[in-house]
């Protein structure tokens, strides 16, 4: 149901905007088996995501993640053929150590794969490299419809729209095995839909767990939408890799936030001293990324 928002948002806003004249017949003209390949990468993503998080400890899950990070150096070294100096490899990888860091602190043992075995830790880390991917192929349409366009820049609504709405078509087909990774029955699903639905909007017998809808809901989706959009426009205009940063530094802001004491959600929690010095760690990854350095001619754009 969100991803049918997403994309009902998305092709309206696009509408919009091609009526209006901003979004020309040229931009329109971008060819689209990119964005299937993007929106197949995504929906991969989350289907083996939602996959390996099943089966894996709530917090391996932010630590594996962080691979994504190195998956897209890798692509943006093959697909694009970017080349990076020493202090953006180093700042990367302290922009990972310092989220891991952060995100485990008070965790206590259970942090460890020992015991996990090899198989679900992988599949996550596949999860990680789909979704870089995805960026990545994002970046390279920009870059491209530039050179198709003279000059000019893709409208974010093109890749935003079409690549959300091959994502959801993708996520379709792959309906049954997500919802088998729920332990709900494809038969089910609809009816299961239906009380999704009725939880959204906050219609008919009140169910626990549906408080606050259909503010709530509207909530996320109005910011992560605004979220997704300003990450796409900083793809635009800088690179994925810089997206992908910024997006690392929302995360221990998210955690510092979540341990508030916040309308609808449990009573606040105290951060260890790990949380703090994670955070450290993180901006000094930031900070050693974007020193500023002369560019050869060894080296292409890398920002």
């Amino acid at each position: 149901m969100v991803f049918g928002s997403y994309v009902l948002i998305y092709f309206t806003i696009l509408y919009t905007r091609r009526r209006l004249g901003i979004v020309t017949n040229e931009m329109m003209d971008v060819p689209k088996w990119r964005f299937a390949i993007i929106g197949f990468l995504e929906a991969l993503g989350v289907a083996t995501g939602m996959a390996a998080a099943a089966m894996l400890p709530g917090p391996v899950i932010p630590i594996l993640n962080q691979t994504y990070l190195v998956w897209q150096l890798l692509f943006a070294l093959l697909i694009l053929g970017r080349r990076f100096l020493l202090n953006q490899i180093a700042g990367c990888l302290l922009v990972a150590v310092g989220v891991v860091v952060a995100v485990s602190s008070g965790s206590g043992a259970d942090t460890t794969l020992s015991g996990i075995g090899f198989l679900w830790p992988a599949v996550l880390v596949a999860s990680a490299a789909f979704q870089a991917g995805a960026s990545i192929i994002k970046e390279f349409v920009f870059n491209d419809a530039a050179k198709r366009l003279e000059g000019k820049s893709l409208d974010i609504f093109v890749v935003n729209s079409f690549g959300s709405g091959f994502q959801a078509l993708f996520v379709f087909l792959l309906l049954p095995f997500l919802s088998n990774l729920k332990g709900i029955p494809f038969a089910s699903l609809p009816s299961y839909l239906k009380d999704g639905a009725g939880c959204f909007f906050n219609t008919g017998a009140k169910i626990s767990g549906c408080d606050g809808a259909p503010i709530l809901p509207l909530l996320y989706i109005s910011t992560n939408l605004a979220f997704n959009i300003s990450l796409l426009h900083l793809v635009k205009i800088s690179s994925a890799i810089v997206s992908s940063l910024t997006m690392m530094l929302s995360v221990p802001l998210a955690v510092y936030i979540m341990s508030k004491p916040l309308p609808y959600l449990p009573g606040g929690s105290s951060l260890s001293s790990n949380f703090t010095m994670g955070c450290i760690v993180l901006v000094l990854g930031l900070l050693l990324y974007n020193i500023p350095t002369t560019p050869t001619k060894q080296h292409t754009k890398t920002s």
